[in-house]
């Protein structure tokens, strides 16, 4: 027999009990049991074995199947069965409410408020984590924890150490491509590039026919597919289940982009190669990319999680595109990122004195540009490659202070920051302000309006020191003054 619905069969078996009229002595009698046993049957806290049941169906004059279908008796059992589950959650339990019986008393109208309420509460605590706000908060909370360890995650490095030795890794160098497919079926799949994979994907894993779709080359270049692959095969690896909030699922996310770090330009032979720089005060994000054949994001990411714990070197890190809009971002050296009242920083725009945008100016926009600021918080030193076709640039940096041990150091770039409480881009300087503050009207654009909010002015997601500096470059001098 199949697990039995407790609650649903003491359902079935009090209304077919009431409609011959029997009390609950009367149908002990009948099959040998005592009443208090049987209402314990009837209130779903006791399973009664087979026999009982033949024995109850036969006493009642029905067959077994009709003790044990799945449907409800009626309307009131549903509400009754529905109502007990639902007081049994611990979402339920947190409102500290006493246990509502359901005993005849209690009219059929107010178990349906009570059903309905609790019901429309569990939906909106599931679609709670999807809104923007909590989606907002888990990525604080996951950025603080990233910092507390220095994002460096020991776990998940041996996770990755064991993929690569389960396939015959040697301990150096880049992970050849046909490591790459050992991997793939290491972990029981088979890889298959198609033409028509949905847009909003970038692979699609079939769990009943262990299958891994990716893009076709001509749409995924090779080294874009291999982090692909193994980001997918991180989840695997890490023993990930369906996510249950916005948290979780950002965790998840994180994770397995830090598995296809680890497998790619795996924790041995990078920090090898990492000491060796520093040793020559030349460390680069641009080796990594070179040496382990991955993109210079994962290269930057890559030197975050490793400098800070095997060589003791704070950093920060940080993507955004050609407006400034802010889209990852880490630090654990005091950086003064832009943030928002809650602390997020995702969406916040980046100073347009700091590298990170000072770089899409460059005579070469090909070549890392490095820069020292100064900042209300201190001074630091930065290096940036733009992504050209992305439009977006990847910045990695230092103090100042421990500037000498990176490749770029010895750069004349200079500028000056204030931001964010003095003039310079959230509040514009005076002069420019004063000069066309009404007499300005700029019309975002769309991508900028959605994420950017500042500055705190009637033009929403609009950079209006950048305007001011426009219109100050365009106007003729003024012959009166």
């Amino acid at each position: 027999m199949t697990q039995l619905d407790t609650l649903l069969f003491g359902q079935r078996l009090r209304h077919l009990r009431r409609q011959r009229g029997l009390t609950l002595d009367g149908l002990g009698a009948r099959v040998g049991k005592p009443a208090p046993f049987l209402s314990l049957v009837e209130n779903g806290r006791r399973e009664p074995r087979l026999s009982l049941i033949e024995d109850l169906a036969a006493a009642l004059g029905v067959g077994v199947t009709d003790l044990l279908s799945a449907e409800a008796p009626s309307r009131r059992a549903s509400l009754e069965i529905t109502l007990q589950r639902a007081q049994d959650e611990p979402l339920y339990r947190q409102l500290g409410l006493p246990w509502l019986k359901p005993s005849a008393s209690v009219p059929d109208n107010v178990l349906e408020h009570v059903v309905a309420l609790f019901e429309t509460l569990r939906l909106r605590s599931q679609s709670q984590p999807a809104t923007p706000e909590a989606a907002r908060r888990a990525n604080v909370e996951l950025r603080a924890e990233m910092r507390e360890r220095a994002n460096y995650f020991p776990d998940i490095e041996h996770a990755a150490g064991s993929a690569l030795a389960a396939v015959g890794y040697g301990g150096s160098g880049a992970v050849a491509e046909r490591m790459l497919t050992d991997l793939v079926a290491h972990f029981g799949f088979d890889l298959h590039r198609v033409q028509d994979l949905p847009l909003s994907a970038r692979a699609v894993t079939d769990l009943r026919h262990r299958r891994i779709y990716i893009h076709q080359r001509n749409a995924l270049p090779t080294r874009a597919a291999r982090s692909v692959v193994l980001q997918t095969l991180g989840h695997f690896a890490l023993g990930h289940t369906d996510p249950q909030s916005f948290g979780e699922f950002l965790r998840q996310q994180v994770e397995a982009n830090y598995f296809a770090g680890a497998v790619l330009a795996p924790e041995g032979p990078a920090v090898a190669l990492l000491a060796r720089a520093r040793a020559q005060r030349d460390l680069s994000v641009e080796d990594l990319k070179q040496v382990f054949y991955i993109s210079y994001e994962m290269a930057a990411h890559r030197l975050t999680n490793l400098v800070t714990r095997h060589l003791d070197l704070g950093v920060h890190f940080l993507r955004a595109d050609e407006d400034g809009v802010i889209w990852k971002a880490y630090e654990n050296n005091g950086m003064p990122f832009p943030t928002d009242a809650d602390g997020v920083i995702e969406g916040q725009r980046a100073c347009r004195a700091w590298g990170t945008r000072r770089a899409f100016g460059s005579h070469d926009r090909f070549a890392e540009h490095a820069q020292y600021t100064e900042t209300p918080a201190g001074e630091f030193w930065c290096v940036t490659q733009v992504e050209v076709e992305r439009r977006e640039a990847i910045t990695v940096g230092s103090s100042a202070k421990e500037a000498r041990w990176f490749r770029g150091h010895r750069t004349t770039n200079r500028a000056e920051s204030r931001c964010p409480d003095g003039e310079c881009c959230r509040r514009p300087p005076d002069g420019p302000a004063s000069r066309w503050r009404g007499q300005a009207w700029p019309l975002a654009r769309a991508d900028g309006h959605i994420l950017a909010t500042f500055p705190a002015e009637s033009f929403t997601g609009v950079d209006l020191s950048e305007v001011y500096d426009f219109l100050d470059r365009q106007t003729p001098p003024d012959p009166g003054h």
